[in-house]
């Protein structure tokens, strides 16, 4: 049988499991994001009509297409936690390798490289590519070291209570990332002394101290782990 689980041992001995997606979600996924951009499309049409159809109108067209064409995938897998508005409609979310958040240079890596996924016509490379391997990366998810994985609820980490996750106040190294994750992972078999322990070697992170920066590690654990 077809095993499209995926696992990640982070340091401490906790793994962090999740589930990859094949082409079919990601290619309803695509159609939603394509409607999308093709709506915008045409309300920019419609927009510079009165500019003509050459000269400053025409060159103002052609950039924002570029723009939306290009930047819409990453802008949002970057700010909206992995997630165009098709993926987040489909429960799925692009993910660097070790499960962390991507970042913008990965973004562009995987989006830019849709040109040659798209050869020789309408993603066939992409396509035979994801079939091949057992992760279903395509070439841009290969060089960028990503996945699509589900992030429906029954694929969440349980948790031991309701969290409210909260979003890091300043970019996080991956080391920093896991070691945060690892704290939350794990705080279940921890003591209240050991978690404050833990939590004020973070406290650059939090700025927070005592129970209030455990606090503040759980949150941002369950926004690394995608709670919302």
């Amino acid at each position: 049988m077809l095993d499209t689980g995926y696992r990640v041992e982070i340091p401490g001995g906790i793994n962090l499991d999740a589930q990859v997606v094949g082409p079919i979600p990601r290619c309803f996924a695509f159609a939603i994001d394509l409607a999308i951009r093709g709506i915008i499309f045409f309300v920019l049409l419609i927009a510079s009509i009165p500019f003509g159809p050459t000269g400053l109108g025409g060159g103002f067209l052609l950039i924002f297409l570029f723009a939306v064409e290009w930047l819409y995938p990453v802008l949002f897998e970057v700010y909206w936690r992995g997630q165009t508005p098709g993926k987040k409609a489909l429960g799925i979310s692009v993910i660097n390798d070790d499960l962390t958040p991507v970042t913008l240079g990965v973004s562009l890596v995987r989006n830019l490289l849709r040109s040659i996924d798209f050869i020789p016509l309408f993603y066939l490379v992409g396509l035979v590519t994801m079939l091949s391997n057992r992760r279903f990366q395509r070439l841009g998810d290969l060089a960028a070291g990503t996945l699509v994985i589900s992030v429906r609820e029954s694929n969440r980490p349980a948790l031991q209570r309701d969290i409210v996750p909260l979003a890091p106040s300043t970019p996080l190294l991956r080391t920093e990332q896991t070691s945060i994750i690892e704290f939350l992972q794990r705080s279940q078999q921890l003591s209240e002394p050991r978690q404050r322990e833990l939590a004020a070697i973070l406290e650059g992170i939090t700025h927070e101290k005592g129970d209030d920066g455990v606090e503040q590690l759980h949150r941002i654990g369950a926004w690394f782990l995608g709670v919302r």
